[in-house]
């Protein structure tokens, strides 16, 4: 049984569809946005609908921009001859604030799935195999070192492979400032696979 006014419900019902949020949470999500003014409440909504409607996929990498070109496709200094894949817009901001890596980028939407029923044509594959018009020089796969991540990985690299390009995939390994005792045999291997020369 809600105490609470069946609008308040329906309110806290949208909010816990938000990724990470449990009843509690959306509850007071729900009274903060009651909290709001008029003015604030409608601006609050008025961003939500603007940002639905204005942003979309950049034409050439697939990331969200709400002009033709992304700021990285459009920007004169990153270096075209590089495209790092990545299976999600969150993953080139990740990426970025590496600050590190100044080529392209392509983001596929997501990885192939078989149990979830997510397929190549699912995802914007066909979009990066027409960048390949002999500019690109290295594709780096950047997918989740999962399952899921390294199947999509291998897929896109026996697709690219014969077009002459150069993929590479990136390294994983033990993260900045942790221990090796605590490191898992997935990491360390995948630490020791990774190495250079110093």
């Amino acid at each position: 049984m809600s105490f609470y006014p069946p609008s308040f419900d329906n309110l806290t019902d949208h909010l816990r569809r938000l990724p990470g949020v449990g009843a509690k949470s959306a509850q007071r999500m729900a009274f903060w946005l009651l909290s709001l003014s008029d003015s604030e409440a409608e601006a609050f909504a008025a961003s939500i609908t603007e940002a639905k409607h204005l942003i979309h996929h950049c034409t050439v990498c697939q990331n969200l921009t709400d002009s033709e070109l992304c700021g990285i496709c459009s920007s004169a200094k990153r270096d075209k001859s590089k495209i790092c894949v990545v299976s999600d817009p969150r993953d080139v901001t990740a990426l970025e604030r590496s600050r590190e890596y100044n080529g392209t980028y392509h983001v596929l939407h997501g990885v192939i799935s078989p149990l979830r029923h997510i397929g190549p044509n699912d995802l914007t594959v066909q979009e990066l195999l027409q960048r390949m018009d002999g500019t690109v020089e290295e594709v780096i796969m950047a997918t989740n070192p999962d399952a899921e991540g390294e199947a999509t990985a291998m897929y896109l690299s026996r697709l690219l492979k014969p077009l002459g390009v150069r993929v590479t995939r990136i390294a994983y390994g033990i993260p900045v400032g942790s221990n090796l005792e605590f490191a898992d045999d997935a990491t360390l291997f995948r630490a020791l696979e990774g190495r250079r020369d110093l």
